[in-house]
């Protein structure tokens, strides 16, 4: 788990969704059970807009009323031009599910192209509010509440379609690692999909529609559920806390850094031209173990961290964003952030540079035999090369990080993640058809 690099809960100009504003429509959707988004919402995020949902729906000719800001706020699924697919730079959601499936025995690479287009159609439906065929009512009263859906490919989908001469090196399997204790049937997978929304109906909605869309075609091989704070749950926007309270995602890559590309999102270099513009997941299911942190001092979980609880600052002064001054000393001569603290050994100048963008969600499946919750992090890291990332930055943190021995690391996957859906097109086609 590495500290430098979780996502801010606040939402930057050049990352927010746009709540678009589609005239009202007669064909049954979950929009129109509320009312269209309306001007207001035409002209980016409501301010200050409807308190609640309308608990009944309106007759044919009544105005539309607007949605509330949560609600009404919808991600482009789509891309004119080659970009990446929504739930990357996209700003936390407060639910999230993360979820695996195998190809059916028999299922081939046409297989796997109906089953893209078909998740691709779905996928569609949902994220601008439109209720998809079939449809189970679970979320017909919400709005698109910032749902996304995002799609992946592991190391064994291209064996299972004929594909191995197009799969990326960057998909070799990730090393093992000293604190690994992984559970294969909650690992890999040939299909990988994350859903996130900021209202949890309307992401298990996403979850059903694309778990039906799989029948016949695809297995279910794992899935997890994750969580949030919710927008507007703090007097301001900042930096999300995890379930050890300590503030995290200080140092994540901004997109207006003039390397983000560079470091998140596959070049012109790759020698897969399917991937442009494409990026790498990471996903690794830590749990936290919370009764052992817990009867830490505050002081004590600060030095394993590197910076203060209350505020997320650096334990050489300043506030959160304050550079951390990693060669400053106390009064008794030792490194004011320990030398096996985790932010120090994490940070980009402790690896050559190396940065992943972190988008993680926080997950409790309830306790343990022990009575120990089964809490943690489902940690999600995007980057342009996982062994320059993630690999990296993990070899370091397994042989001296301070907050090692207060986690386990249980469950581990690596997609790759290929750019949106054109207009007319689906996720995966240039690689499925190529």
């Amino acid at each position: 788990m590495s500290k430098q690099t979780s996502p801010s809960t606040s939402r930057p100009a050049d990352a927010e969704p746009a709540a678009t504003g589609r005239a009202p429509s007669l064909e049954f959707t979950r929009r129109r059970l509320l009312g269209t988004v309306g001007a207001a919402g035409a002209a980016g995020l409501v301010v200050g807009g409807a308190g609640g949902a309308i608990g009944a729906v309106g007759a044919e000719g009544d105005a539309p009323k607007a949605l509330s800001t949560l609600g009404a706020t919808e991600v482009a699924f789509r891309r004119e031009r080659a970009g990446q697919q929504p739930g990357i730079t996209t700003p936390l959601q407060a639910s999230g599910h993360l979820v695996a499936f195998d190809l059916s025995p028999g299922a081939d690479r046409k297989a796997a192209a109906a089953l893209l287009r078909r998740w691709s159609r779905t996928a569609e439906e949902l994220m601008s509010g439109r209720a998809p065929d079939g449809d189970t009512g679970v979320a017909l009263d919400a709005g698109p509440s910032s749902l996304t859906v995002t799609f992946g490919f592991g190391h064994s989908f291209f064996d299972r379609t004929g594909l191995k001469k197009r799969r990326p090196l960057q998909l070799d399997p990730l090393p093992d690692f000293s604190a690994d204790a992984l559970d294969a049937g909650r690992s890999n997978g040939d299909l990988w999909i994350q859903i996130g929304a900021d209202d949890a109906l309307v992401a298990f909605h996403a979850l059903r529609a694309l778990q039906k869309d799989a029948a016949g075609s695809a297995r279910l091989r794992w899935q997890m559920n994750g969580f949030n704070r919710t927008p507007g749950a703090t007097a301001h926007p900042m930096t999300t806390r995890n379930l050890m309270g300590q503030v995290d995602g200080t140092n994540n890559p901004k997109p207006s850094d003039k390397d983000f590309d560079e470091r998140i999102f596959v070049g012109r270099d790759t020698d897969q031209e399917w991937m442009r513009g494409g990026s790498y997941a990471v996903v690794r299911r830590i749990r936290m173990l919370l009764d052992d942190w817990e009867k830490r001092s505050r002081g004590e979980q600060e030095k394993v961290i590197g910076r203060r609880k209350d505020d997320g600052a650096p334990l050489t002064g300043g506030s959160e964003s304050t550079p951390m001054r990693l060669d400053k000393n106390g009064a008794d001569g030792l490194p004011v952030i320990p030398a096996n603290a985790h932010a120090r050994i994490a940070a980009p100048e402790s690896n050559q540079g190396a940065a992943m963008l972190r988008r993680p969600y926080s997950f409790h499946d309830g306790f343990r035999d022990d009575g120990a919750p089964d809490a943690g992090l489902l940690f999600i890291c995007w980057q342009a090369d996982p062994l320059r990332a993630f690999t990296q930055i993990q070899r370091k943190l397994d042989r001296g990080d301070a907050l090692s021995p207060f986690l386990r690391h249980e469950a581990s996957g690596l997609y790759a993640v290929p750019p949106a859906a054109t207009p007319d097109g689906y996720v995966g086609q240039p690689l499925l058809e190529g």
